[in-house]
């Protein structure tokens, strides 16, 4: 690192200690899937719920878990719960706990409680993320694979949150979009020269041109790119690493929400973008590769080597 960078990092480093040595918060991320198949993991099948309820239990003096905080997930099924202070969050869960707003028939059961994990933590502010949470329908959909046997959620810990038999049906959410079956099903993969062109934006399905970076990617997203940019605006870095990151990272994105096949899961491209984007400038570029490679069709995994991008012009 030249000596330039080492003065402007060691300024951040006293300005952020500043800034955030007075108001510390914890912040928990995570996400929420409707389990259509009941086998009790995040699969092709499953989507994002939105509407979605989730709240965050703690142990309290008398060993009695208490509700601290809910929130209610967005459109893409995200969730952030903003904890005032450095709470201790050592023995908390997360857990589905109700639903806001009409999201789909996928609220009969909750999933199992999952633990906050902790990411990273600077000065007064720390942020944790929570493996994906279910909820399940009543009985599992009639195309899951017969091999599919339903999975009971697992009952969650004494007094953390209350059951949900007392729900009423909910309404069908409106899913994502819907996509061709057969080229859904197919390996395509598609750079963002080819996301970018006139005659295939119809394809652009789940996510819009003008939907924010800090809307899809999170926090750690938003203080890197600012909360205006927008997903079109992000097809256009180059130059720097991390507007490469952003661009392929989109792409990739895009792609995953194309076809099934895609080696990443929508999940994973918003988790490793997090990952590089907390991470060194020599992660940020291994990971932007990873994505440019994938997008060409020349990475590795189910799919992955020689796929060639399955768009046809819209009509």
């Amino acid at each position: 690192m030249e000596w330039s960078q080492e003065i402007f990092f060691t300024a951040f480093l006293i300005a952020a200690a500043a800034i955030h040595g007075v108001h510390g918060y914890g912040l928990i991320t995570g996400n929420v899937f409707c389990d259509q198949c009941k086998d009790g993991q995040v699969s092709l099948f499953d989507y994002p719920l939105n509407g979605i309820k989730v709240g965050i239990a703690c142990p309290g003096s008398d060993d009695q878990f208490t509700m601290w905080r809910e929130e209610t997930t967005n459109w893409l099924g995200s969730y952030s719960i903003k904890l005032e202070g450095t709470p201790d969050l050592s023995g908390c869960y997360a857990q589905v706990s109700g639903n806001a707003q009409g999201s789909s028939g996928c609220g009969a059961a909750a999933g199992p409680a999952m633990y906050p994990r902790l990411m990273f933590r600077m000065f007064d502010m720390e942020l944790y993320t929570v493996d994906p949470l279910l909820s399940q329908p009543a009985q599992p959909m009639p195309f899951c694979p017969r091999s599919t046997s339903p999975v009971v959620a697992p009952a969650p810990p004494a007094r953390l949150l209350p059951p949900l038999p007392w729900l009423p049906p909910l309404p069908p959410l409106p899913r994502l979009p819907p996509m061709p079956p057969a080229p859904y099903l197919e390996a395509s993969a598609c750079s963002h020269l080819k996301w970018m062109m006139p005659e295939y934006k119809c394809y652009w399905k789940v996510v819009s041109p003008d939907t924010k970076v800090a809307v899809i990617f999170g926090l750690v997203a938003s203080r890197r790119y600012g909360t205006d940019m927008t997903l079109w605006e992000s097809m256009n870095g180059r130059g720097d690493p991390y507007r490469t990151l952003l661009r392929e990272g989109t792409t990739a994105l895009l792609n995953s929400y194309s076809s099934t096949q895609f080696p990443y899961h929508p999940l994973a491209v918003i988790q490793h973008m997090n990952w590089a984007l907390m991470g060194s400038t020599r992660q940020v570029l291994h990971t932007a590769l990873s994505f440019l490679r994938a997008n060409s069709g020349t990475g590795t995994g189910t799919g992955a080597r020689g796929a060639t991008c399955g768009f046809t012009p819209c009509k």
